[in-house]
């Protein structure tokens, strides 16, 4: 019979602590302030590519729609959830399109190919992968109330419909 032995240094509860923490990175809320009512939120997993829209009532939470994305439609929809009320960069989205994860060297870099692509004339090329993703998206936002608009030469931002 074989024995497991934890690494020195290391608590019992550690792996479990990092499984934890993994898992809240999973699931995501945003509560997207002043455009959503008071007492409802999106939650987005991120293991799964599921957004759900929850709202909470003297009965509980309870959900009220829910769509899967594909990862590259997370990839698109998650910074611009995350910069909410804010217009998400071209430069942010291509990297997280491109790369993933998102960092100050990513991002610069992005920048500085964008730029060189909009010198080159090149710039449709550069983003027709990423508009393609994004009207996907669009049509899974639609019965959230949220749209995708374009502000020109310098992101996307998400609109929320406002309940009359």
């Amino acid at each position: 019979m074989q024995t497991v032995c934890l690494p020195n240094g290391k608590p019992s509860d550690y792996y479990q602590q990092q499984e934890r923490e993994q898992d809240e990175e999973q699931i995501l809320y945003f509560p997207l302030e002043g455009a959503l009512p008071a007492d409802a939120t999106l939650v987005l997993n991120t293991a799964l590519g599921i957004l759900s829209y929850l709202s909470c009532s003297a009965d509980g939470p309870r959900l009220k729609k829910q769509q899967q994305f594909t990862s590259s439609e997370l990839s698109l929809l998650r910074p611009m959830l995350e910069l909410f009320p804010h217009y998400c960069p071209y430069e942010v989205m291509f990297a997280s399109f491109y790369n993933g994860a998102v960092t100050e060297i990513t991002v610069e870099h992005c920048r500085q190919r964008l730029y060189e692509a909009l010198e080159d004339g090149a710039w449709d090329q550069q983003l027709r992968p990423i508009r393609n993703v994004l009207s996907r998206i669009r049509l899974k936002l639609r019965p959230f109330g949220i749209d995708i608009s374009s502000i020109l030469e310098t992101g996307y931002i998400l609109l929320i419909e406002s309940k009359k």
